[in-house]
């Protein structure tokens, strides 16, 4: 059975890629321009420098002196600088434009990759972002640079040359007319199967470049299960299959070339045969002999016909890998960017502008209404004495050992303003979930009030405090802070006013201090004490070889998960947010630790929004509310 992507899918779902292409090509018009028109005027010089070059040759062989041929020899010397540096100052501008491109679409990409949020990215493998990022966009160089300039020259320049022909010789013009088309037929049909292979090679680059990270970020598990030496194998054989992909892609350029080389070499030689047959006597199709001059100067140009076509298919497999690249980038990410929308509106964490927001009764989570099933019933469940900050009412930030006027950092910044929180109808749906995970969820919390999120594993608390930080978008409903819906407000400003700390903390290749300034740059030594010891993390921190100045490993490696959450509690003591949203903050320590840890996050929330997602009843009972989620996402 045939492969289902052969040449006819291939020239299916070209055009679209191929209109983005040229989109792409657009950004940098100045370089571009200059790399596509740097070969044809080179081109266009090679016409007085051949007929110059015959000139001399033909009057050397008539007998003319080195006199009399030195001023056209210095000039072709001129002319063969010139065309050097016309092409050499075209193919740095292809660079340019190249670079440009790929740059503007990397920050793309990684914008994309931003807006969509972890439930997106968690659902990729890193090694195939990485590598449809870097590779994939770099597999697009070679079109802009080599194949679009090269492209435009094999259209025009053999055209061109043609008809300078046509009035010294019209055989030799028709030979080279007639010969020239063939090599882009036969190319073309030989692309399609080229696209087809180069579609199959980025696939499985990608697969490999995914494979192999996963594989070695989980070779201490793979060990422990006595699953590494079959893994090992997994990845060899991925790599052998790549293999067999790359080696059909060079079969199917040297196809390419082969062809190309073979129509070429028919046209030179059938120019030589008729030039020479003629300068013998055994050829008499003209009306009057053939002077030895254009002799020449056809002889010299029949290889120059072929020479952008034949520059032409050295480069047809970048427009096949960019072709394939494109495909593999739009499987990923579905909608590319738009080259023709250079700057992004200024937005929020939803795409859309704003938007007439449906109404709906929201519940409002005080100290005497907290919505609870039967099973969450329990005396512990009850929300805390009274509110700890009035509505619009700020506090002062959070110092270790106490309050203080003056942040952590040192920030001379105004207080944080609460910020009122509002959910109306929130709907929102997970892969992998059949039914919704949030289902008609409507609530509202008070500037400056605390908010527990109870219910079991999977109800859907993550969920709800990655849509209220803006990092999930909802399918039906709103979220409203203060009063303006997530959409409208502006990414930056937003992740200003919202901090949140998840139950997977986020940890960088680096020390533990540069892990801690993620949140503030200028954080000074004894900031950074002051946030660890409000986290209960300074005892382990100062007890590592190095202190806060110790290297961490991938992914944190060398802490463990309740240490590495502490860690990234005690970047949230260095911000100074609106809204606090915290995820199991206390499940990794003991009753003491989790005390501790709650008295200085209240501390700090003090005059702050604080949203606690938590199983613990100890943690809610310290929460001004509580609000618990139903399992299978019913209304709440």
């Amino acid at each position: 059975m045939a492969e289902p992507d052969g040449g006819t899918q291939a020239a299916a779902g070209a055009r679209p890629a191929a209109r983005w292409l040229a989109a792409l090509a657009r950004l940098p018009r100045a370089a571009m321009a200059w790399a596509v028109a740097a070969p044809l005027l080179a081109g266009l010089l090679l016409l007085p420098q051949a007929w110059w070059l015959a000139r001399v040759l033909g009057g050397s062989v008539a007998g003319s002196g080195p006199a009399a041929a030195g001023p056209w020899i210095a000039a072709i010397g001129g002319m063969v600088a010139l065309r050097a540096a016309i092409a050499w100052s075209g193919e740095r501008a292809a660079s340019r434009a190249a670079e440009t491109i790929k740059s503007w679409l990397r920050r793309k990409l990684f914008a994309a990759m931003l807006s969509r949020g972890p439930q997106w990215t968690r659902q990729k493998a890193s090694g195939e972002l990485s590598s449809l990022v870097i590779e994939q966009v770099e597999a697009l160089d070679g079109y802009f640079s080599r194949y679009l300039p090269g492209a435009i020259a094999a259209v025009f320049l053999p055209l061109a040359f043609g008809l300078v022909l046509l009035p010294v010789d019209w055989i030799v013009a028709l030979i080279a007319l007639l010969s020239a088309p063939l090599i882009p037929v036969f190319m073309a049909l030989v692309g399609w199967g080229a696209e087809a292979a180069s579609r199959r090679h980025q696939l499985a680059m990608a697969r490999l470049s995914g494979f192999f990270a996963d594989r070695v970020r989980g070779a201490q598990t793979l060990k422990l299960l006595g699953r590494a030496e079959s893994e090992t194998a997994a990845v060899g054989a991925a790599s052998a299959d790549l293999s067999r992909k790359t080696m059909a892609v060079l079969r199917i350029a040297f196809l390419s070339s082969a062809v190309l080389e073979f129509f070429a070499a028919l046209g030179v030689a059938g120019v030589a045969l008729y030039v020479g047959l003629g300068y013998l006597g055994y050829l008499h199709l003209r009306s009057e002999a053939l002077g030895l001059p254009l002799g020449l100067f056809c002889l010299l140009m029949a290889p120059e016909i072929y020479n952008p076509l034949r520059q032409f298919a050295a480069n047809y497999h970048d427009r096949a890998a960019a072709r394939a690249a494109v495909d593999c980038l739009a499987a990923v990410f579905g909608a590319l960017p738009d080259p023709r929308r250079r700057r992004a509106p200024a937005a929020g964490p939803a795409a859309s502008a704003a938007q007439s927001l449906p109404e709906h009764e929201a519940a409002r989570v005080t100290c005497e209404q907290a919505p609870r099933p039967e099973a969450f019933q329990p005396e512990a469940l009850s929300t805390g004495a009274s509110l700890r900050a009035a509505a619009g009412t700020t506090g002062a930030p959070y110092a270790a050992g106490g309050s203080s006027a003056e942040s952590p950092s040192g920030n001379e910044q105004a207080a944080p303003r609460p910020l009122a929180v509002e959910v109306r109808g929130a709907c929102l749906q997970v892969p992998g979930r059949a039914q919704p995970v949030l289902c008609d969820l409507s609530w509202s919390l008070a500037p400056g009030a605390s908010l527990a999120l109870m219910g079991h594993s999977g109800a859907g608390k993550t969920t709800l405090l990655e849509a209220l930080a803006g990092l999930r978008p909802l399918d039906t409903g709103a979220i409203l802070l203060d009063g303006r819906g997530l959409d409208i407000w502006p990414a930056d400003e937003l992740r200003r006013a919202v901090t949140l700390i998840g139950q997977r903390p986020f940890v960088l290749p680096g020390s533990v201090a540069d892990n801690l300034r993620v949140a503030d740059p200028a954080a000074t030594a004894e900031d950074l004490l002051g946030a660890l010891d409000a986290a209960c993390a300074g005892e382990f921190v100062r007890a590592l070889p190095q202190g806060m100045d110790t290297q961490l490993g991938l992914q944190g490696y060398g802490l463990s998960g309740g240490q590495l959450q502490r860690l990234a509690l005690a970047r949230l003591f260095l911000t100074r947010p609106g809204l606090i949203l915290l995820d199991e903050p206390t499940a990794s320590l003991d009753p003491h630790s989790r005390d501790r840890v709650m008295d200085n996050v209240l501390r700090f929330a003090a005059g702050r929004t604080l949203i606690v997602a938590t199983h613990d009843p100890e943690v809610s009972a310290r929460l001004d509310g509580s609000l618990v989620l139903p399992q299978g996402g019913g209304q709440a």
